[in-house]
């Protein structure tokens, strides 16, 4: 699988994340790596209900890699929860960028 830097992301308005098909499959298999991205993105949480922080998340639907600009208002252990009860799967996050 290409890494998330040599790959170009499509940008996504929030209110289109609703409407995205997400496939079964986890995009990471490495144990470590979901570690480190769960941290992340507890740490992106704490930012946005603090500070109503935005972070950048890498996420893949059926159709490839995708990002959104955004606040994380809550998240849950497969779930990350944006406005307007959008939500993305942890299990197709690729990255959280601060």
């Amino acid at each position: 699988m290409e890494s998330t830097a040599t790959r170009t992301a499509t940008i996504v308005a929030k209110e289109e994340i609703s409407g995205l098909k997400f496939p079964k499959e986890e995009v990471f298999k490495d144990v470590e790596k979901h570690k480190e991205l769960k941290t992340a993105i507890d740490r992106a949480m704490r930012l946005g209900n603090a500070y109503k922080g935005k972070v950048k998340i890498l996420f893949e639907d059926h159709e490839g890699l995708k990002a959104v600009e955004t606040t994380i208002w809550g998240v849950t252990d497969k779930n990350i929860l944006l406005k307007q009860t959008t939500i993305i799967p942890i299990r197709r996050v690729h990255e959280i960028r601060f």
